[in-house]
């Protein structure tokens, strides 16, 4: 009765079902699989890297670039100054940059900014070049 009802074409769509759900079937397993020596994979990874240092050699690499001081030279450029500069110049340029990010809302420059004047502050106290009669500012 069923061959009557359902011809040849159903019967190849049923088989088309099946083996498509084998297929999916198959790909969920192998994904898992795959997931799976992925993670086992970069355990050991991590295992090797902490057992050679290179994990604490990275945490200390990562530590100098975020503590690094500034240089003279990368503080006189923000500041656009040059080394024959005298501090009240220093100072004019400071204020001008700071007050100029103020207003438009950069903070990451205004903090590059302050860095570069207490960069060179500390360079001209060091120097003895540092004017007693002038305040920080």
């Amino acid at each position: 009765m069923l061959n009557k009802v359902c011809p040849s074409s159903c019967l190849s769509m049923f088989l088309f079902l099946q083996a498509a759900k084998i297929l999916a079937n198959l790909i969920v397993m192998g994904s898992g699989i795959l997931v799976r020596a992925v993670v086992q994979a970069y355990r050991q990874a991590l295992t090797n890297a902490a057992k050679s240092g290179v994990a604490q050699e990275t945490l200390q690499n990562a530590a100098r670039r975020v503590s690094k001081v500034m240089t003279e030279q990368e503080a006189r450029q923000i500041l656009g100054v040059t080394e024959d500069s005298a501090w009240e110049e220093i100072v004019q340029k400071y204020e001008n940059l700071f007050e100029t990010n103020a207003k438009n809302g950069s903070f990451y420059i205004q903090s590059k900014v302050h860095q570069a004047k207490e960069c060179l502050e500390g360079l001209y106290r060091s120097k003895g070049e540092w004017p007693p009669s002038h305040e920080s500012v």
